[in-house]
């Protein structure tokens, strides 16, 4: 029995590695003064061909429900958190700094660096649309990565703008309804042969290819990395106005993370989204919003590609795996006294373990070196005293029992 195809089993080593990606995320989200929410796994199959059009239906895992609806597992957040801020945004004050942890499906082909489900972090500032939101939010992703040892030489941000495109367009005569389909054909740019772009783009072919080798200016841009720049950060970011992104909700700045090897996927990607809230509201409301995400399986890779980055991870996922206490029971009838001593340093939120059926002394002593154990507890001969003892140094001493807490307590090679 294995898992469905584009779908991962974590076991501990991986769960860890996991729990470590997330504790990081939310380290920094909060520096940031982000708040943590999330929304429903299950959605109606509406609000996502609303927001992304008919073509999402063949990535969805999508069915008809109990109740006749037509419903789908996620695969993305900002439909929901449109359709939340729509309905609560009067319950908050502006500018909404909150950012998501969840899992989301997409019946696509599988390759490296995408499977049918992960993890992703989404942060989204809504209610402000001055420049300032747009950098803050950049600023953020880049250090979400720092966080974890990258630095400029191991990731870019390539930030672009819509506008910059729309306003080209307009100066082409091109008619409105033909943007979206030029800005996908811009967004392949370098994913498909020049032959066949030069066919899709037509007219426009030579302008934009122009465009696209001089890499075009703008002072919005220009901007935005000065206030980078501001923050010792711009070492970290590129202007590349070939970065259109995909899809059609996005208004302004848009950009999106790349390791610099250029060996994988994008890590990262959003931007300003000013009219998806009114759309998905029937414009009962309008606010102006932008948000990024970034995966974990592409982040994933780029730590165990990365020899700082994934030496931090292991380090930091070993010590997660650390106990404080290895209890010995080298007599049973002391099991009883034992377990009580194991509760009590429970609750004082030590982490403790002990041989669940009996053991013999030697044995239990490599357990407790195997879960690198900072002391080890014997229950034996000398109660109503135990003996403790230092896995590191291997120095021991007798404790009275009803002293014990306080000893350890005094122990700097404890966690609590």
């Amino acid at each position: 029995m294995q898992a469905l195809p584009g779908f991962r089993d974590f076991l501990p080593d991986a769960c860890a590695a996991r729990n470590y990606i997330f504790a990081r995320w939310r380290e920094v989200a909060r520096r940031y003064c982000f708040v943590e929410w999330d929304g429903p796994l299950l959605e109606p199959t509406d609000l996502y061909k609303k927001k992304s059009g008919a073509e999402i239906i063949d990535q969805l895992f999508k069915f008809t429900d109990k109740a006749e609806r037509e419903v789908a597992m996620r695969p993305e957040l900002t439909p929901t958190f449109a359709r939340v801020i729509a309905a609560h945004e009067r319950e908050f004050k502006k500018p909404l700094k909150w950012f998501s942890i969840g899992q989301f499906f997409r019946y696509e082909k599988q390759q490296r660096g995408r499977l049918r489900e992960h993890f992703q972090l989404n942060c989204d500032i809504v209610g402000e649309a001055a420049p300032a939101a747009d950098i803050e939010l950049l600023a953020l992703c880049i250090d979400l990565l720092r966080v974890f040892g990258f630095t400029e030489k191991d990731f870019v941000v390539r930030i672009s703008d819509r506008e910059f495109w729309t306003d080209f367009l307009r100066e082409k005569d091109v008619p409105p309804d033909r943007w979206d389909e030029v800005l996908q054909v811009i967004d392949k740019f370098g994913r498909e042969s020049r032959e066949k772009t030069i066919e899709k783009l037509g007219k426009l072919a030579n302008p934009v290819l122009k465009v696209l080798s001089e890499g075009g200016k703008s002072e919005k841009l220009d901007r935005l990395v000065d206030g980078l720049r501001d923050r010792g950060l711009a070492e970290f970011a590129d202007i590349d106005v070939r970065i259109v992104r995909g899809l059609a909700y996005y208004t302004g700045i848009v950009f999106e993370v790349f390791d610099r090897a250029g060996n994988l996927r994008a890590i990262a990607g959003g931007g300003r989204y000013d009219n998806l809230i009114g759309l998905l509201s029937n414009g009962a409301i309008s606010m102006p919003a932008v948000g990024f995400a970034v995966g974990d399986v592409v982040l994933g890779e780029l730590i165990n590609e990365t020899p700082h980055a994934r030496g931090a991870l292991q380090r930091a996922t070993a010590d997660d795996r650390k106990i404080d206490i290895y209890i010995v029971i080298a007599k049973e009838e002391r099991r009883a006294d034992a377990l009580a001593q194991i509760q009590q340093l429970r609750d004082r939120g030590y982490r403790v373990d002990y041989p669940l059926a009996p053991m013999k002394v030697a044995r239990q002593f490599q357990a407790a070196e195997e879960a690198r154990a900072a002391l080890a507890l014997l229950y034996g001969d000398e109660w109503p005293q135990v003996k403790v003892k230092n896995m590191a140094t291997g120095d021991q001493r007798l404790v009275p029992q009803d002293r014990l807490l306080a000893h350890l307590q005094a122990q700097p090679s404890l966690s609590s």
